[in-house]
């Protein structure tokens, strides 16, 4: 929701007839939803294949990036005074918007006790002697 309200008064700002100002509301909130649970979806299955991480990547970390300077930038620019505990807010509402999405792959998996499990038992392992 913050991103569809930050996404349209950031288009209002826009002079009208501008076909742009309809781009924000409607194509933010989606591409940051699908942006960060398929990074999410990528990590986790990386996780539980045990395979190299995917956040190495570089479209993964090129679109993460992405949503969140534009997420940011438009949460500063739809305000009418822009300052920097504006900045501060917009950055972190998109920080903890962005985890929570990247986790929902996990969180939703039904093999999240088994890697959990697996992963005790390694870190175990590794401080025998």
């Amino acid at each position: 929701m913050w991103l569809i309200e930050v996404g349209y008064l950031t288009g209002q700002q826009l002079p009208r007839g501008d076909v742009a100002r309809w781009a924000p509301p409607v194509l933010l909130p989606p591409t940051a939803v699908l942006f960060c649970v398929a990074a999410g979806w990528v990590w986790w299955g990386s996780v539980v294949a045990r395979t190299r991480s995917p956040l190495r990547e570089p479209w993964i970390a090129a679109s993460l990036v992405f949503v969140a300077i534009f997420s940011v930038f438009c949460g500063v620019a739809s305000v009418n005074d822009p300052s920097f505990s504006v900045g501060i807010l917009s950055a972190a509402v998109t920080g903890l918007v962005m985890i929570g999405l990247f986790f929902i792959p996990a969180a939703c998996s039904c093999q999240l006790p088994d890697v959990i499990r697996r992963r005790a038992t390694d870190s175990v392992e590794d401080l025998r002697p």
